[in-house]
């Protein structure tokens, strides 16, 4: 939901609404406070909610402790994320690596404490995490209050930050743009789940899945860029030198992909060493991890014109794409693979594949025929529906 933001918060800071920033970031953190008490909920009952789908029973019991302990992070999560894109549609990033660095190195040292020391094992890692988000929450909060740098956009707290329309309207679509992609993947865990051996396979598959996860930093780090230049040039009223960053970012991560691709492979062999001991396991992931080589170029190409999609402020489009690719297409070929061809946990990940080449094929389709003098109209009309009178207190 807080991807909005890359909309607002990027075409009210290019058209110089400074002060909308601010009001912008408090919609979403009360929005995200109220819609993170039905998760926090679900992740309470994780256990039971994972026996009822029919995953094995000490799987779930691991994960239902683990869950209910991460449930600070909810809300933690959700003040972070929006304290990120307020900085990151201001070009302001140094705060947020030098405070996120200082906060992985903070749970780097408290998990191995926690994990080993106190030997409290999985709720201790989630302890240790929660801990490093809310320390990154007070370093950042405390940076946007007294840096000089965030003068113009943070005036203080508004009453205005209660109308949330604006900000919901776009949220909605923007959580399911997000959602309806990452579930899939998720999904596809819970469905390794259901094969003969789901042990090797559920552990295979969330290695895999977390390996996904890392590497898609990287395009999702270019996929923000782009989307606070498209958004920012937009609301500038500059759409060529919107369509410039997007032929810019689009050769960058060509660039990624193939590297990534490389590595990718050539370490297939050691990889999974690095998140087990058990030789059928690391063998498993070894086999695994030239289709993984696969998914992660396309998923290099998605990310970067699904932040150009984000910039222009088209959510609900990149939402029906997404639930179109994944939820038509990848997911039913995944089970034909995995069920119906006995393929098992490659074809579960092949079906992802399909998905993101129908994703990619889709958003690279609209990103082409974009009447970028259009979308520059539509930037400034969004930008100036949103103005609110000044009435906030420090």
């Amino acid at each position: 939901m807080a991807s909005a933001l890359e909309t607002l918060c990027g075409q009210s800071y290019g058209a110089k609404q400074y002060r909308m920033l601010g009001i912008h970031m408090q919609r979403s953190m009360f929005t995200l406070m109220i819609v993170g008490i039905p998760i926090a909920i679900i992740w309470a009952n994780t256990k039971s909610i994972l026996i009822f789908l029919g995953q094995d029973p000490e799987i779930s019991h691991e994960a239902g402790k683990y869950a209910q302990v991460m449930v600070p992070t909810i809300f933690a999560y959700g003040l972070l994320v929006s304290l990120n894109r307020f900085l990151q549609t201001q070009h302001i990033v140094f705060p947020m690596v030098f405070f996120s660095g200082v906060a992985t190195l903070l749970h780097v040292l408290l998990c191995w404490v926690m994990v080993f020391k106190c030997e409290l094992g999985n709720r201790g890692a989630a302890i240790s995490s929660s801990i490093a988000y809310w320390f990154n929450v007070l370093m950042l909060s405390l940076y946007v209050k007294f840096s000089p740098s965030c003068a113009k956009t943070w005036t203080g707290f508004s009453k205005e930050a209660f109308q949330c329309v604006s900000f919901v309207r776009l949220a909605i679509p923007s959580a399911l743009m997000v959602c309806l992609e990452m579930w899939s993947f998720e999904m596809v865990v819970l469905l390794s789940g259901l094969l003969p051996n789901p042990k090797l396979e559920t552990s295979v598959l969330s290695i895999c899945l977390n390996t996904v996860g890392v590497i898609w930093m990287i395009p999702l780090g270019l996929g923000g860029a782009v989307s606070t230049r498209v958004s920012n040039e937009l609301g500038a009223g500059h759409p060529q030198v919107a369509r410039l960053a997007v032929r810019v970012v689009f050769a960058l991560v060509f660039v990624e992909a193939i590297v990534i691709g490389v590595v990718t492979i050539l370490i297939r062999n050691i990889w999974g060493y690095a998140y087990s001991n058990e030789v059928e396991v690391v063998k498993h992931v070894a086999e695994m991890m030239p289709i993984l080589a696969v998914s992660n170029f396309l998923d290099g190409f998605q990310g970067v014109l699904s932040g150009t999609t984000r910039g222009c402020g088209r959510q609900k489009f990149g939402a029906y794409v997404n639930l179109g690719s994944y939820y038509l297409v990848g997911l039913p070929l995944a089970a034909v693979f995995a069920f119906v061809l006995h393929i098992g946990g490659k074809g579960l990940w092949l079906g992802i594949i399909c998905a993101l080449s129908v994703q990619v094929v889709s958003f690279l389709i609209v990103t082409l025929c974009t009447d970028w003098e259009q979308e520059a109209k539509k930037a400034a009309d969004r930008v100036y529906d949103s103005l609110v009178p000044e009435n906030t207190v420090s």
